[in-house]
């Protein structure tokens, strides 16, 4: 699965915390804010959301877009520390 993660981080603790995360589960950066990988399990992807969601505030906000997820695409957001899914057919 092809997975694209953009970042706006409010405080530069939560985004060094985050990048060295975004490296280790194989994401490459590809502009500012935004990392990609073209191989990640769905499972192994939870497990970086429950991650990502410990080393963040309120104040942040990540976006991940997902494809294909069933033949979708889904978009899954975390902004005031809520996760929100949206899912494009």
């Amino acid at each position: 699965m092809f997975v694209a993660v953009a970042c706006d981080f409010a405080n530069d603790d939560h985004s060094r915390e985050v990048i060295k995360l975004l490296g280790w589960y194989g994401f490459e950066k590809v502009q500012e804010g935004v990392w990609e990988t073209a191989s990640i399990p769905e499972n192994t992807l939870a497990r970086l959301k429950r991650d990502i969601d410990r080393n963040c505030d309120s104040f942040d906000s990540i976006r991940f877009y997902q494809f294909p997820m069933e033949e979708t695409m889904v978009i899954t957001s975390l902004k005031g520390k809520r996760w929100r899914r949206i899912i494009l057919e």
